[in-house]
């Protein structure tokens, strides 16, 4: 039986605000170079035998801090069927105004129907992150490893993992930093943890009310910028 970790990345100066994607040069904020130390630190007696990673920047910088803090080194692997989806057009605009695009209401809906103008499909996100994962951990065999991604990545494997349809993915938050666990096994997978920043459970508060309806209650495409919320 293997066992993957996978991690979000940590904080950037878009997360949250802007659908970052693909741009290039997006690299963790002060807060975000926290986060990966705080990870760090807590995965130090995890015994890591490799550490596969997206090819953007704030994944890799991520990965590469928990990689630093380890006293037994990982392998060390960058796999772009992790990278983020291809938002296309969407990319680098402010989440406020994609949720005013009609095709952000069947991104919540049927994110299976959803092909981003310009860019990638959630059906063709959904299967290459799923099969890298699944190949990457049958090659690692009975071990303990980590996978440095994205939200809508992230996911999408564990919907996988959960036996969820993907017009079901958006029910799943991994915030920046987060721990989610799976473990393969010959019969099923076991999702073992979701979502795990190891912080104040406060953040799990209800929200504040607000005099209209906003994307609050929507699912933020590219992941959000955490604190519990959707």
């Amino acid at each position: 039986m293997s066992t993957v970790l996978l991690v979000r990345h940590g904080l950037t100066a878009m997360t949250g605000p802007v659908l970052a994607g693909r741009t290039p040069g997006v690299h963790l904020d002060d807060r975000g170079q926290r986060q990966a130390a705080a990870l760090a630190e807590r995965l130090a007696a995890a015994p890591l035998a490799a550490i596969v990673t997206s090819p953007l920047e704030r994944c890799v910088e991520t990965a590469q801090a928990i990689r630093d803090g380890h006293p037994k080194v990982p392998a060390w692997h960058v796999e772009d069927r992790l990278v983020e989806c291809g938002y296309g057009d969407w990319t680098g605009r402010a989440i406020k105004e994609l949720s005013k695009d009609p095709l952000w209401k069947v991104v919540q809906s049927q994110p299976s129907a959803v092909h981003f103008p310009g860019g990638e499909g959630l059906a063709e996100m959904a299967t290459r992150a799923v099969s890298a994962v699944r190949e990457w951990d049958a090659e690692f065999g009975d071990a303990l490893w980590l996978a440095c991604s994205h939200g809508d990545i992230i996911k999408a494997v564990l919907a996988d993992a959960l036996g969820l349809h993907l017009d079901h993915y958006q029910r799943i938050v991994p915030d920046p930093a987060s721990v989610s666990v799976i473990r393969y096994t010959s019969t099923r997978p076991y999702v073992l943890r979701v979502n795990d920043t190891g912080g104040d459970l406060a953040v799990f508060s209800p929200p504040k009310r607000r005099r209209r309806r906003s994307a609050n209650v929507d699912a933020t495409v590219g992941g959000g910028a955490g604190g519990g919320s959707v």
